[in-house]
């Protein structure tokens, strides 16, 4: 009996799987470089391993679009969870787990003409609250120029 349970437990041992953890990112449009915390992963659709779960400050850049900047998170599957985790692992077979991120961008203004097509509506913009608000309330004398000259009144001294 002994030896066929020193055989079993040898044999699980060696057969028990392997937790794998993916990352498939995509983007609209296609060919974004993306990076997670800083480090490049490469261009999308692009898939990468990760080993912790959680969030991660990710960037996403394109040519002729806005770059972006937001925050990811990664949750862990109820298998990857204590104590869940131990009987995941000694499982004969291998699990992967993959966690997908899609990122939408946004057109950027390039173009010098379209620059000065949103300058102009932002200057017509503000006439308009100019003329909305009507004018600024008179300026008030400069309240120096009215102060007497000499030494404060003896009452406002400082205390000796």
């Amino acid at each position: 009996m002994r030896p066929l349970l020193v055989i079993l437990a040898a044999a699980t041992a060696f057969s028990s799987g392997c937790l794998q953890r993916r990352l498939l990112i995509t983007s609209d449009p296609p060919g974004a470089i993306v990076y997670a915390n800083d480090v490049e992963l490469g261009r999308t659709p692009i898939e990468a391993n990760f080993t912790f779960y959680g969030g991660y400050d990710v960037r996403v850049e394109l040519e002729g679009y806005e770059p972006l900047r937001t925050r990811a998170q990664a949750n862990a599957p109820f298998y990857e969870i204590p104590p869940f985790d131990l009987v995941a692992m000694a499982v004969p077979f291998d699990i992967q787990t993959t966690i997908r991120w899609h990122f939408a961008l946004t057109q950027a203004v390039e173009n010098v003409e379209n620059a000065r097509v949103v300058e102009d509506a932002l200057l017509d913009r503000a006439k308009d609250l100019r003329t909305r608000l009507g004018d600024p309330p008179a300026s008030t004398p400069d309240s120096t120029s009215n102060s007497p000259q000499g030494s404060p009144p003896a009452q406002n001294l400082p205390p000796n």
